[in-house]
């Protein structure tokens, strides 16, 4: 499946590249002046050709289809239909299409190639836009997964609906991908900026995903998404090190510093089965230091966002803040991993908004209906790794600690010397132990696990 470069696909190659069953729905007829809404003249020899050219009655094609082994309500956008362009008639379809999955309680999927609203009826044709919003709010408010697949180009309103409105954005390699059609930027504008690959930087999408794995990964990302039954808590994951608890607080500050120790990668490769990542926190920004998506374990779909042991910027928080926000609003359990020395606290950090990222993190957890589970595998600093805490499921590995401040930190604040750093460690109460005596962790996991609820 190919729709970069030369070669774009159809609406109905699309669908063909992704499902084997797809059975077309239409929405009931309404009459329409032959010129449109606006009489533009010419406009229904316009459409005349664009049907006898591409075979179909409009830019949008609908129905149910099996993608993998999971049933959805699939949309395709003929862009080869006067650019794949939204009108009256579009809009009739888009809002039948996100009906049909709210009345057969199945995920949308959506195959996006588009130019944007259709010129020739105007501001009837932008108007769809708020019909498309009206109806993914509504289904999201039914719990139902949207998926976007971004072909080439996916540009206008329906990027600014049908595409950065799902809630998992894939896109195609090379896809022209951006508000403004390239007839429309700038003409100094970065190219860059506005293809697939250049969105997956800003963080606006959450994979590029070649043509010949959509279909896996499209199937992937619906067993996944498709939730049965109550949401269970998130098993805690076995501690892959053999560390003893430390005597001291400074030993436990070495051992969670340890280069050796395992990190998240590890503990999500030994967990699940398989995963698939969301990158990006739709404002601009990626953060690499902090992994987020949904994983199969144990036959079970489980949301996830762990820290790598770097400082955690704005753009983490906000990503894994989306991710537990749809992982409740669809039924699926969350696992954290808390390993970070603190938040960002350069200036850079605090002009993309580390206050309010950390925030809408604590308010995330806080709020989930669903059960949250964390493990504490390394460092626990302060509040930027609290942010992403289960206040009452939080467990810890013999190589961790968590900490109001760094010993060293404290020491400084203190007005004490660098001799005193270990012995503050030490009145910080930081170790595993000491956390679960407290009362902050549930658990030790690891070979004294026995230790706590």
């Amino acid at each position: 499946m190919t729709d970069s470069g030369c070669a774009r696909l159809s609406a109905r190659e699309a669908i063909a590249a992704v499902t084997g069953r797809f059975a077309e729905h239409l929405p009931a007829g309404r009459p329409a002046p032959p010129d449109g809404p606006l009489g533009w003249n010419g406009y229904g020899e316009s459409r005349a050709r664009a049907s006898a050219r591409t075979g179909e009655e409009e830019s949008v094609v609908y129905g149910t289809a099996l993608v993998g082994d999971r049933e959805c309500v699939l949309v395709s956008f003929e862009f080869g239909f006067m650019g794949g362009s939204l009108g009256g008639h579009t809009g009739d379809r888009l809002e039948a299409a996100y009906a049909l999955a709210a009345e057969r309680r199945l995920p949308l999927v959506s195959l996006v190639a588009t130019g944007g609203s259709r010129m020739q009826e105007g501001m009837i044709a932008l108007t769809q836009l708020q019909r498309v919003a009206r109806a993914s709010t509504s289904l999201r408010a039914e719990g139902l997964a949207q998926i976007a697949v971004l072909r080439d180009p996916t540009t206008g309103g329906g990027w600014a609906t049908v595409g950065a409105g799902a809630d998992v954005v894939l896109a195609l390699p090379g896809a022209q991908i951006g508000f403004a059609g390239s007839r429309v930027r700038p003409a100094d504008a970065d190219p860059y900026a506005y293809t697939a690959e250049g969105q997956l930087a800003a963080g606006q999408i959450d994979a590029v995903v070649a043509p010949e794995e959509l279909p896996g990964t499209l199937g992937r990302w619906l067993a996944a998404l498709a939730v049965t039954g109550p949401a269970q808590a998130a098993p805690v994951p076995d501690a892959l090190s053999a560390a003893e608890l430390p005597a001291t607080g400074w030993d436990a500050v070495e051992q969670a510093r340890a280069v050796a120790r395992p990190r998240a990668e590890a503990y999500l490769d030994a967990y699940f089965a398989y995963r698939l990542p969301i990158g990006g926190d739709r404002c601009g920004g990626r953060d690499p230091g902090l992994l987020c998506g949904v994983g199969l374990h144990a036959g079970r779909p489980v949301a996830y966002a762990a820290q790598c042991g770097t400082a955690t910027r704005p753009a983490g928080y906000r990503t894994a803040a989306r991710l537990i926000r749809l992982a409740d609003r669809l039924g699926l359990p969350v696992l954290t991993l808390i390993d970070t020395p603190g938040a960002a606290n350069d200036a850079e950090a605090e002009r993309a908004g580390a206050g309010a990222a950390i925030a809408d993190a604590f308010a995330a957890v806080a709020g989930a209906r669903v059960p949250v589970t964390t493990l504490v595998i390394g460092e626990g600093g302060s509040g930027g790794a609290l942010a992403l805490a289960a206040p009452d499921n939080t467990h810890v590995t013999t190589d961790s600690y968590f900490s109001v401040i760094a010993p060293e930190l404290a020491a400084a604040i203190l007005k004490r010397g660098p001799d005193e750093v270990r012995s503050t460690a030490d009145q910080l109460r930081l170790r595993p132990q000491d956390l679960v005596e407290l009362g902050v962790a549930r658990s030790v996991v690891g070979p004294a696990r026995a230790t706590g609820g």
